[in-house]
């Protein structure tokens, strides 16, 4: 591995040996940085006595056998190795391939299969269910499958769990004038008012069993009678239904109708948590910054700390949560470039608490937590100047230079 122009792997073989010469751009980069060579059924990466050297979870070293959940560096560039992805389907996978039509970009060949199939499912009108926990993009999904169905009408979004108990059938199915207390005029419903288009049921898990019976009556028959009248309204809409609950073992508890599981099932979709789609951060990052950023992502730089704590968090919110962290680091930074002092104190201090104490547990306890974010944010104000930093925090240089080597701080990273 080493510096190229753009991303670009060559492979060659010399009798039973295959080798891939990958060039990645960065001015960073050694013309020939790093190489990963088997051992066993792991891999080892070797630095190759590069300018900048090779860090695995933030430590320079000169040859390491990884782990699966390592991360390394070479320069700016943070790599995993992916040793769970079946060689066949990593063989017939382009990483570098645009996602088909309007699917959601991912480097796990199994989920991109599951979206392609989704993207064609959306062309018929078999009816979807999004599973996943709360975060995890499922109405952005919801949203994908309504602009791959092209169907002209709205996409009419409803979240079950708001809908006033009283008031349910009457917000679905619509009302006329004078059918309660309250009804002054006709209204269409949700479910009229999504007709022609794709009617979205998040959280259909919380509806009452009274409503559940109601739908199952509309999906069966394709009509709809308003509270308050007496002729049915035939409808042509869409269903995409979501919920983060285990809808099977509601169904299995009698909560949920075993019918209407079977007429909201058509094609099932499962969203994986973050947690469990470490190599898609990169690309959820970029889609991210691109949204909220009010200059070109060009100019916004992440420091290698951030890539680092960022890779490491397991994100227990999903992508809601690193949206709202990427916001906040903006926010925070004055020349787009975000330090570890931008980062909620969650994200910068890891996954999860360990052991106070607990050297062998890679993670600290609550005082030495506290020290780490002081001495990351006086770097972050004083550019790297240790100095200055030692001025700042009352200590002696050699003490500040003492605390970076311990916590694995690279001050070289703030003097921009």
């Amino acid at each position: 591995m080493g510096r190229g122009e753009a991303r670009h792997g060559v492979r060659s073989r010399q009798g039973t040996v295959g080798t891939l010469d990958l060039r990645l751009p960065g001015k960073s980069l050694s013309a020939n940085h790093a190489r990963l060579v088997r051992v066993g059924t792991a891999w080892a990466i070797e630095d190759l006595e590069s300018t900048n050297g090779t860090l695995v979870n933030g430590q320079r070293v000169s040859r390491y056998v990884l782990a699966p959940a390592d991360v390394f560096e070479i320069g700016h560039t943070h790599v995993r190795v992916n040793c769970s992805v079946p060689l066949a389907a990593s063989a017939a996978f382009d990483m570098d391939a645009e996602p088909r039509g309007d699917s959601p970009a991912t480097l796990d060949p199994a989920l991109a299969a599951h979206f392609d199939l989704l993207a064609r499912i959306a062309l018929s009108d078999v009816p979807v269910l999004l599973l996943g926990e709360s975060g995890t993009g499922k109405e952005l999904l919801a949203r994908r499958v309504h602009a791959q169905s092209g169907r002209k009408g709205p996409l009419v979004a409803v979240n079950c769990g708001a809908l006033p108990a009283a008031l349910v059938e009457s917000a679905l199915f619509g009302h006329v004038k004078g059918a309660f207390s309250g009804a002054i005029r006709d209204e269409l419903g949700f479910v009229r008012a999504a007709s022609g288009g794709t009617l979205f049921l998040d959280e259909i898990a919380d509806l009452r069993k009274e409503s559940q019976s109601a739908l199952l009556r509309l999906l069966q028959e394709g009509e709809v009678v308003p509270v308050g009248g007496t002729r049915p309204v035939h409808v042509d809409f869409r269903l995409v239904a979501a919920t983060h609950q285990p809808l099977e073992e509601r169904v299995a508890r009698g909560d949920f109708r075993q019918d209407l599981f079977a007429r909201i099932a058509g094609f099932s979709a499962h969203l994986p948590p973050l947690r469990e789609r470490r190599d898609d951060i990169g690309l959820l990052v970029a889609a991210l910054l691109d949204k909220i950023a009010a200059s070109p992502t060009s100019e916004i730089t992440l420091d290698s700390e951030v890539g680092r704590a960022v890779l490491a968090y397991d994100w227990p919110l999903n992508i809601r949560q690193l949206e709202q962290c990427l916001s906040r680091c903006i926010a925070l930074s004055q020349d787009g470039h975000i330090r570890p002092a931008h980062l909620p104190p969650e994200v910068l201090r890891g996954p999860a608490e360990a052991k106070e104490d607990d050297p062998s547990a890679g993670r600290l306890n609550g005082r030495d937590a506290a020290l780490r974010l002081e001495l990351l944010a006086q770097l972050a104000r004083y550019r790297g100047n240790l100095a200055d930093v030692a001025r700042a925090m009352g200590k002696a240089r050699m003490q500040v230079h003492r605390w970076c080597r311990r916590f694995g701080v690279d001050p070289n990273v703030y003097r921009h």
